[in-house]
């Protein structure tokens, strides 16, 4: 049987997304199944549409698409066209390198060789794999094959030592230190200090992307070569240089994708420089081996690496929660983590902790052609303004800016603060008043696809609450729910009036609340609330626990609702979902 082509077909320049033609949603699914991005498939290696949402901007039903949309629009359709046989071609040619030059054994080579090509034939019959995953897929069997774990450390060692010569250099301290032809006009010396501050990043940008420094024996670039970059310095670079202009009043918080060994050198100069200006930057290298990308462990016998990340933090927990990760933030300006990957970004497989960065920086800078590809040729918009250069094939840098989707709103913690103040301002006049201060915690969306009503069980007995006990001032956590705002933000902000110590009775719903809650609502209840209670939410697990906290330090403080061991059966709530990690809430 044929398989019949969908009438519709993605309009090019849009995000893809279901449920406008049946055939359409199959082949995208086909799309995402055979490369092994489908959360639902695969939920431990694939990020939930949740945490694809903390870095890309997405409507109802649309999906994401790791590659330019150019390359989407040949996979879809499965002919083996130019592009893609080019692509596939590229990545098997540069295994096949690896294996000639790291696999002594002719055996072996001969094994891994004609197991690669398997592979790729196989991608050839019918061409959906993304390039970049065949090229995973590759890269692993050479690995897991080869027994080697990352044959390019020496080499990137070799790079970082070559880059940091030229550093050292005369010929470097005057190309990124010389004055100006002409000094700028300016009418204060911040906005002086600004333009050189902006100048010294263009330079160092510019240098971090010419490999003859660090790659063979190749000349070193001199003064004039700085001089045609900077000349032609691409205008979209002026939309970045506003966001770090010091006189905007706030300082950025900054996720820095690194390309490769040597140019990481020219980038950390150029983060020194970001560091100066107030900004605080989280650096990201890969977890493991992709050919020349800096991997978090290179600092590991690499001492040129190691002295260039002097007082650097390095966060290597793929998981960090995101009261951890402002801490770790706001005590250190330089934060090196990564991406939890060794392939080409991918949004898919990120970790936690990288998502969260994403979610938290104002700024990603990302550096490289793969990475522009992913960021920039493409028809997604991204939860944060993306600023993306590289060197082009001849001379010169591209340097693009894309902004964030206009509707990503982003709450900082500023402004989750000033929520969380706003509720302890009514809790300390209601004491004043000399009531008393009751929290509801509650389920809210551990149950799937049942979070309207979850918020309407609450509300209904909040305010049941509020009739029946006088002198009591109940506060409903579902009534300062605002658009935009995912479980991080709102377990960040409760914690913060949670651990106020005003709250005099903690209540925690019970099935009798929730029974009750659908007598008033004038509703049966349905099956899958029966039984239902405080303990089945994650959140509530959460706030239990900060609840048995706070009453070892206010003994008077009176819990309420099902026992505390029952809890906490429960996993870490899901990233950016209100509902339990290991609950599909889809």
């Amino acid at each position: 049987m044929i398989r019949e082509l969908p009438a519709v077909f993605p309009t090019p320049g849009q995000a893809p997304r279901y449920g406008v033609d049946a055939i359409l949603d199959a082949w995208l699914l086909h799309f995402m199944t055979e490369n092994n991005l489908e959360h639902s498939i695969d939920p431990e290696k694939n990020a939930s549409p949740e945490q694809l949402r903390f870095m890309v901007s997405l409507a109802p039903e649309q999906i994401y698409i790791p590659c330019t949309d150019a390359m989407f629009g040949h996979l879809l359709t499965e002919q083996a066209d130019p592009l893609v046989v080019a692509e596939y071609d590229a990545r098997l040619a540069r295994i096949e390198s690896l294996i000639e030059a790291f696999v002594p054994d002719a055996y072996t080579r001969r094994k891994i060789s004609t197991l690669c090509e398997l592979k790729y034939r196989q991608a050839l019959v019918k061409p959906t794999l993304i390039p970049s995953r065949l090229g995973k897929r590759l890269n692993t069997i050479f690995l897991t094959q080869s027994g080697l774990d990352d044959p390019y450390r020496e080499r990137r060692r070799t790079a970082n030592r070559r880059a940091f010569a030229f550093i050292q250099s005369e010929a470097f301290r005057t190309m990124l230190h010389a004055c100006p032809s002409d000094l700028p006009g300016c009418s204060s010396i911040p906005e002086l200090r600004h333009v050189l501050d902006v100048l010294e990043l263009k330079r160092l940008f510019a240098m971090s992307v010419m490999p003859e420094v660090w790659e063979g024996d190749a000349a070193c670039p001199d003064v004039a070569a700085l001089d045609a970059a900077l000349a032609s310095f691409p205008q979209d670079f002026d939309r970045l240089e506003a966001m770090l202009d010091p006189r905007r009043g706030s300082k950025l918080k900054i996720l820095y994708l690194a390309d490769s060994a040597g140019g990481v050198l020219f980038d950390l100069l150029a983060i020194r420089t970001l560091l100066r200006m107030g900004h605080r930057v989280l650096l990201v290298f890969k977890e493991g081996f992709y050919f020349d990308s800096p991997t978090i462990w290179d600092v590991d016998g690499d001492p040129i690496l190691e002295t260039s990340l002097a007082g650097a933090h390095f966060c290597t927990d793929p998981r960090i929660g995101k009261n951890e990760l402002l801490q770790v933030i706001r005590e250190n300006p330089l934060t090196v983590i990564s991406d939890g990957t060794r392939e080409r970004l991918n949004l898919y497989r990120v970790s936690v902790t990288f998502a969260r960065a994403w979610k938290e920086a104002d700024v990603v800078v990302a550096k490289g052609e793969h990475n522009h590809r992913r960021l920039i040729m493409t028809s997604h918009l991204f939860t944060r303004d993306v600023a993306s250069f590289y060197r082009l094939s001849g001379d010169g840098l591209r340097f693009d800016f894309k902004a964030r989707a206009p509707g990503a709103r982003s709450f900082t913690e500023a402004d989750i603060t000033a929520k969380a103040e706003e509720i302890i301002m009514g809790m300390r006049q209601a004491h004043a008043a000399g009531r008393t201060v009751m929290f509801y915690s509650a389920v809210i969306g551990s149950i799937p696809g049942q979070t309207k009503v979850a918020i309407e069980l609450v509300t209904a007995f909040a305010n049941h609450l509020r009739q029946k006990l006088a002198g009591v001032f109940v506060i409903n956590p579902a009534e300062h729910f605002e658009e935009g705002m995912d479980a991080d933000d709102l377990m960040f902000m409760w914690e913060k009036v949670q651990r106020s110590g005003l709250i005099d009775v903690w209540r925690f719903q019970t099935h009798f609340d929730i029974e009750k809650s659908f007598e008033i609502l004038g509703r049966q209840v349905p099956p899958v609330w029966a039984g239902k209670d405080a303990t089945f939410s994650t959140g509530c697990t959460k706030e239990m626990r900060i609840a048995l906290s706070m009453q070892q330090r206010h003994r008077e403080m009176q819990i309420i609702g099902p026992d505390p061991e029952k809890f906490f059966r429960r996993r870490e709530y899901g990233v950016g979902r209100f509902c339990d990690a290991g609950i599909d809430c889809s």
